[in-house]
């Protein structure tokens, strides 16, 4: 099996990023996501984003972040420094995971070239000897978005071609232009690829490529004319150009500042919630209790028991909207133990909890709910019923919907001991 290593390039100076403008950023240690990921950790920036797909998805040897040089003794050590906190800023690399890997930092170069031909000396240095057959994948520090099948499929075609990158189509007719700016050639489009990150290649080859380049003097655009130029002509009909793999639209490098807009991935996240809730029915003459569904009073001759006014219908909304946010339920917000809550008005509940969920940048997509009401019918008042709701929650009345279910005078509900209510909802942010 071989031995994969990998080559993250950081060393640029994010000109293009920070045209225009006064503040001096560089665009990989901007923070990207600070949501909470599926392995649980937190934190990170566009640095360690681009980095840490490659250590879930495969198990790699070794690391090599290459961050910008300076002649400088102590701004070479601060830069060393920003790069760190760029990437351990992120509590992934600080799990079992990625503590299986070896991560380095190695000084940049004046191009983008000779930064990776840094990163190669220092990874071949260290995985010498292991008898293994090396792969390197060697991918930009401002391409957070990239999926886990580019590496599956840039992988694979490596191993078999020798090297391997991944490209797209280009979406608009392309010309070949002279230096005065008219067309010279019409290109076709179906034979053009516009090639991304990650490059993938045999370690000691692509090394040796560098090593080539840089004694001719050329300067490349990128690994894989390396392979093209000073690889493949070398190699006795080892190995052919570098095969092209289908990329992703969304694996974008980020070269101004619009670019940090979401990818079509993560343009919008979504979240589900359920909420349910159940409250006991007694009689309205005795006890003074009302039926209460969604903020509006039902007439009947029976209505909720509970600690609020016992609307089950907005307590589960409640419930699910709380729950889709995962900012607790209804519960925690307003116990029972709590006598302030006595007899309170269900609407405000709903109202506050909406609030803090706004609050963390969600909108409603809808909700949908279901009664369980043996009398009285609901349909003459359900559209009165989802008009409150849409108030309360300040959304249009189509993105509410409320239907209802008797219990056929079957269990409590058939016999009007309960009324029990479920809701799903959808969040998007």
């Amino acid at each position: 099996m071989a031995e994969l290593a990998l080559v993250i390039v950081a060393a640029g100076s994010s000109t293009r990023f920070n045209a225009g403008g006064k503040e001096r950023i560089k665009k990989e240690y901007l923070p990207l996501d600070t949501e909470e990921t599926s392995d649980g950790t937190k934190g990170g920036t566009v640095l360690s984003a681009a980095a840490k797909i490659f250590l879930r998805a495969k198990d790699f040897s070794t690391l090599a972040i290459a961050y910008p040089s300076s002649p400088d003794k102590e701004q070479q050590q601060e830069n060393e420094k920003a790069a760190r906190e760029a990437l351990f800023s992120d509590e992934f690399f600080s799990s079992p995971t990625a503590q299986k890997t070896e991560t380095i930092f190695v000084p940049g170069g004046e191009t983008r070239q000779k930064s990776v031909k840094n990163a190669l000396e220092e990874i071949s240095r260290r995985t010498a000897g292991t008898g293994r057959e090396r792969i390197v994948f060697i991918h930009d520090g401002a391409r957070p978005f990239l999926k886990a099948q580019t590496i599956e499929d840039t992988l694979e075609a490596a191993l078999e071609y020798g090297a391997a990158v991944p490209g797209l189509q280009p979406t608009d007719t392309q010309k070949e232009r002279d230096e005065d700016g008219f067309i010279r050639k019409h290109l076709v489009r179906s034979a053009l690829s516009a090639v991304q990150t990650p490059q993938v290649f045999h370690l000691d080859e692509i090394l040796e490529g560098h090593r080539r380049a840089e004694e001719s003097g050329a300067e490349c655009t990128d690994d894989t004319e390396i392979w093209d130029r000073f690889v493949v002509p070398f190699s006795n009909g080892k190995f052919k150009t570098v095969k092209i793999v289908e990329g992703d639209p969304d694996n974008i490098k980020i070269t101004y500042k619009s670019d940090l807009a979401p990818t079509a991935a993560e343009r919008k996240m979504i979240r589900i919630g359920i909420g349910y809730d159940k409250h006991i029915l007694v009689d309205s003459a005795q006890t003074g209790r009302k039926l209460w569904l969604g903020g509006v009073e039902i007439p009947s001759d029976k209505g909720e028991d509970g600690h609020s006014d016992g609307d089950a219908l907005l307590h589960a909304i409640t419930d699910a909207l709380l729950g889709a946010s995962a900012l607790g339920d209804i519960g925690s917000y307003f116990p029972p133990s709590d006598m302030k809550w006595k007899g309170a008005d269900s609407k405000v509940l709903l109202e506050t909890c909406w609030n803090d969920v706004k609050k963390e940048g969600w909108k409603l997509g809808n909700i949908d709910c279901v009664i369980a009401l043996e009398k009285p019918k609901f349909l003459p008042h359900r559209d009165e019923v989802r008009a409150s709701i849409a108030k309360i929650l300040g959304c249009g009345i189509e993105r509410v919907f409320v239907k209802a279910k008797t219990g056929e005078k079957t269990g409590d509900v058939g016999q009007r001991k309960v009324v029990e209510v479920w809701c799903t909802c959808l969040l998007e942010r």
